[in-house]
This record gives structure tokens, sequence and C-alpha cells, in this order.
């Protein structure tokens, strides 16, 4: 769509110099250990406040689990390993026999914790991966991840090895924990050690693993309750002041993390400067926030401000954009933009207008980022921004990674100040901006329900024909119909009654689409299908027989929740 003469205003004013010498800053400024995160939380609001920009600063104390270091012995030879944030400390090591475990590598970087897709045939039952691990160290090619890592201790192992693809070594985490623990998140803290290890370390070990060998692996940690500081720039808009659009990145980074986040931390800035400037013209609020917690407290500071201020984000906060790994080298692709599906439009049309000749395809998010606001009910996109051609990346030999562009610098020491690019910066510095004017300045919210529907359509045709007959869904599918018909309906109304139906469907849509867990609580940071409460009917025909009655009880209760959804929503469409 064309740019109007206020969101042209807006983009012309973008500019590198204050953005810019924050990513230099940052890329010398290690920011995972607790007090270099507060550090540099004050550079940002430092300058903030020299730009003008009034911002004010939260001090919770979040729960983090910090990678201090880690090994693996064997054969009397040491070989360096990291830890993920949340693995099991084990400063003197535990030793138990190798076992090698074949698994494909895509899957895992899914957070998927279904066996059949995780191992393809070569493990086939719960009982056999226990008969295999139970005692073990499992060692297994890719990345550990919560999934794998809460399966290897639900198997009874005793300890894991990622080997990753390259010569590197990445960080990352293991919990599936969401954000500082709750009395009923605590029996899922990890309670294995987990190491990863680089490629040619790996190979070693797994041939160790075939010889029927064993090893060590030591684990240090710095886990705790830490004071660490949230930053929030509050731009008001005149008209409705009250309803805000969130964007969000987070400023804490393996090392000194440049591609992943320096530059969404930039981004953020930017925008912050911009809007205020010209504030005037905004009809509603952006918000902007930057988070710590990301990467040693599986999104501890996002979860935080979600718990903290649910009521205001209910009640006030029309969409979340969130902000990661954008301006990277090389990366001038759009094609795995995250988005849900009532955004997608919103999200591909800002990318289009900023960069009319992008390859642009939207996809549904994995339970990752700081999405933290699901369990509330927000509409949202992006994730990960611009991304590496996969020709280019295919050509540069590179393994697939979750941020910085596609560079494989993503969560080592390598994401250094020649990751971040000028040129693919500014450009999606730009795309951020006029994403959040497309909600702010609105006349009618851009949120697209109809798509919604049309999505959860394909998603119970589908999961129908995979019950081969077991599963009837005819309900929930006539249940969609009536309210996509009420959608279309909703036309004619008055712009305020569109924007408050609008605004309302998203806390029931995007829960029932997203979560399994009750609002204002916070999935695990595996794998959620969609329709969640639907998803049983698609693996009755693998259920062993004993389990098919218990399965056709959940998909009872899954399509009255759903059903209870849908209901509502129509009546809220009127």
């Amino acid at each position: 769509m064309p740019l109007s003469d206020t969101e042209r205003r807006f983009l012309d004013a973008v500019s590198l110099d204050l953005p810019w010498g924050l990513v230099e800053t940052f890329a010398t400024m290690p920011r995972w250990m607790p007090e270099d995160v507060n550090r540099s939380a004050d550079v940002i609001v430092q300058r903030l406040r020299g730009a003008g920009v009034p911002i004010e600063v939260h001090e919770p104390e979040i729960c983090l689990s910090i990678p201090l270091r880690a090994e693996v012995r064997a054969e009397g030879r040491t070989i360096r390993a990291k830890p993920p944030s949340s693995a099991l400390p084990m400063p003197r090591g535990r030793t138990a026999k190798l076992v090698r475990l074949e698994a494909n590598p895509h899957a895992l970087r899914s957070y998927n914790r279904d066996i059949a897709t995780l191992f393809g045939g070569s493990i086939r039952s719960v009982e056999q991966a226990k008969d295999m691990v139970g005692g073990r160290i499992a060692i297994i090619s890719g990345f550990g991840n919560p999934a794998l890592s809460s399966l290897i201790e639900e198997w009874g192992g005793v300890g894991l090895i990622a080997v990753n693809p390259g010569i590197d070594i990445h960080w990352g985490t293991c919990t599936t924990i969401w954000g500082s623990p709750d009395l009923a998140d605590l029996p899922r803290k990890p309670k294995i050690p987990v190491v990863a290890v680089n490629n040619p370390d790996g190979r070693v070990l797994m041939a160790l693993a075939d010889r029927g060998g064993e090893a060590t692996i030591v684990t240090e940690m710095l886990e705790g309750w830490f004071m660490q500081k949230v930053p929030v720039a509050t731009i008001p808009g005149t008209q409705e002041p009250e309803k805000y659009v969130l964007v969000h990145g987070h400023y804490d980074s393996w090392d000194v993390g440049v591609g992943d986040n320096a530059t969404g931390d930039a981004t953020l800035m930017e925008l912050a400067r911009v809007l205020w400037q010209g504030r005037r013209d905004l009809k509603r609020s952006v918000k902007l926030a930057w988070w710590p917690g990301h990467s040693t407290g599986r999104y501890a500071g996002s979860t935080w401000f979600t718990d903290a201020f649910a009521l205001d984000i209910d009640r006030n906060c029309l969409a979340q954009i969130n902000c990661d790994s954008p301006g990277c080298r090389w990366a001038t692709s759009y094609h795995q933009t995250r988005a849900f599906t009532e955004s997608a439009a919103l999200a591909a049309d800002a990318i289009r207008d900023v960069v009319p000749d992008a390859d642009i395809k939207t996809m549904r998010p994995p339970q990752a980022g700081d999405y933290s606001f699901n369990n509330i009910g927000l509409p949202s996109f992006y994730m990960l921004s611009s991304t590496m051609p996969e020709a280019e990346r295919r050509e540069k030999n590179y393994y697939d990674v979750s941020g910085c562009g596609a560079n494989i610098a993503w969560h080592t020491e390598n994401d250094t100040l020649e990751i971040a690019d000028r040129d693919i910066l500014l450009a999606d510095m730009k795309i951020y901006l006029l994403s959040a004017l497309r909600i702010a300045n609105a006349e009618v919210l851009p949120f697209d329900w109809s798509a919604t529907c049309d999505e959860f359509l394909a998603t119970i045709a589908r999961y129908e024909k995979a019950s081969q007959g077991m599963a009837d869904l005819s309900a929930a599918r006539e249940a969609t119909e009536r309210l996509k018909a009420a959608l279309g309906r909703l036309g004619n109304a008055p712009a305020a009654t569109k924007n408050a139906v609008l605004h309302a469907l998203g806390r029931i849509l995007v829960p029932i689409n997203y979560t399994r867990e009750p609002r204002f609580r916070h999935d695990p940071a595996y794998t959620v299908p969609p329709l969640p409460t639907l998803a049983v009917a698609a693996e009755l025909p693998d259920l062993p027989e004993a389990l098919r009655k218990p399965a056709q009880v959940e998909l009872m209760r899954g399509q009255n929740r759903y059903l209870a959804a849908m209901e509502a929503a129509t009546r809220l469409v009127g």
C-alpha cells in the first residue's frame, strides 16, 4: 500500500547517527553477567534521555542461570564445551556410558517433543528410548534444546551432549520453564547436566559411544534471583493514549552479541527517538521495551513484564512486535518472517513498502523468542528480522541457525561488529517503524480475523483427515464458519465499534491457537501445534489401543474448549 504523507515524514526522520553508536558501544560490552546487563541498560537509558526521550526503568528480581564453564573428559582427554543456560550444575562431574542417538537436526531446532519427528524410525517408542538411554549420557548431533533435554531426562538419561554442526560451539538454553518459575514450574527444572561441543570433538565422542565408552560431563553455573533493569519508553498518542503498540527486544546477549541483539536494541532506540520527535502525529501510543533475562532466564524479562502489567496489557495493548537480529550482514531476504495469520498481511505490506523487491514469506512463529504474550492474546508479528537468502546461505555452506540473519556467528564469541550491516539495519529500522505506525494510526485496526478463521478451518480439515475417520470435528468446523460469517457482517459498523471487537477477538483467538495453559499462565518452551486442544485428533491412528479411549476423552474436552471460544467470539462480533 502507498505510504501516507505522515508515514513518509516518520521514515525520512530515521537516521543511523544514534543507533549505530549503540551498536559500536555494545560491540565492546559483554552482556550476560547480571552486573554487565545492568550497566548496558544504563547506556540505553542515558542515550535516550540525552536525545530528549523520557524513559522509565523497572528493577524486578528475575531468575537466571548463567553458564560459567563446562568440559567433557574422555579417554584421558579434556574437551572444551559450553553448558546451556539452566543445565544442572555438576562441578565435580558426572560419569556414565555414552549412547549415540540419531536424530533429525532440523527437528531439534523446532523444540518438538514428538519421537517420530525427532528420531524418525531410529526410536519407535518411549519404552525403547528408556532402554537405550536409561543411566547413560546421550550424545546427539544438532543443538541441545529444552524439548530434547526434557525427553532425555524423562527417559532416565543422566546427561546430554549436543554435537554442534561446525567448528564453533553455540550457547543456548535447555529448560522448558518460560520465564522465572512459579511453584508449578519448579518440577520441570532440568535435573541433568547438558553441554554442547563442536563438531570435530563431537565426532570423536560419537565414535567412543559406538565402542561402548564412557565420558564425564562437568558443568559450572551461576544461578539465583537477580535484580535486572527493564527500560521502557512510552510515546503517548494524542487521541487514544491509553491504547498502545508494544515493540520490544532483548538487550542481554551471549558475549557482545552484536547481531543478536545489539542491532535490535539500536533499532528500538531509534524508533523511540523518531516517534518521540513526531509524537503529535500519533493517534495511539507506542511502548518500546528492552528485556534482560532472554538468554539466561528463558525470556524472564518479558515474562516479568507480562505478569506485572497483565491487566493493563489485557485492556490496552493492541499488538506486540518482536525485534530480534535486524540489520545483519547479507540478510537481504524476508522469506522467514514470523507472523500470526491475522497480522501477516500487515507485516508483508510494511516490508514491501520499504524494500519493494523483497522476497517475503510469512509463517507461524515457534514457541520461542520473547513471545511472552500469547497467554493474554495479542496479535503478534516478527521475531527474527531479515535473513540471508537460502541460495547464498548454501553457497557459503552455512548450517541453519536461529538468529543473526543466518550468520553462523549466532550465539558464539564471533557475533562481533562485522556481523552488523549499516544499510540493512537502516531498512529494517524503517520496517519496524512503519509496522508500528500502521497500528498506532489506523482508523480501523489492521487485523484480519477472517484469515485466521481460514487458518483454523485448514487446521481442522488436516487433523480430521489425519484421524482416518476416528475423529469427528464437524462441530468445530461449523462453529468456525459461523464466526467467519459474522465477521463478514462487521464491515458496516462504526470504526470505534470495529476496533473494540477486533481488539477483544485477540483475547479469545490467540490463546486457543497458541496455548494449552489458562490465560495469565505461560506454556512450556516446546512446540505447540496449531489449535492444540484439537491436535490429539491427528494422533489417534498411531496411538496404542490402550491409549485411544483416553485420547478420545481428551479430544472431547479439547473440542468443548474450542467450541466455547468460537461461540464467545461469535457473540462478541454480534
